[in-house]
């Protein structure tokens, strides 16, 4: 699945326009890598995100095409 694709499907980033914007930014970092919008994800993958000052990083745990918004949840663990 395209990185893109599953920050919005997993709601860490609400729009996928905005996930495809800080992909090209350089603030999404794929396993220490600076990840384009189409890097494939797969599980296992660990996705950091910088958001200002403050960053997140998450482990992928399963991933889903669509997801209801109380499952999004399941899609990751943070670290």
């Amino acid at each position: 699945m395209r990185l893109d694709k599953f920050l919005k499907v997993s709601r860490l980033i609400k729009r996928r326009t905005v996930a495809n914007e800080a992909c090209n930014a350089g603030r999404v970092m794929l396993n220490d890598k600076p990840a384009k919008a189409s890097a494939n994800v797969k599980v296992g993958d660990v996705i950091e995100i910088a958001f200002g000052s403050k960053s997140i990083k998450v482990e992928v745990l399963d991933i889903a095409e669509t997801t209801k918004k109380d499952e999004a949840k399941e899609l990751y663990k943070y670290l």
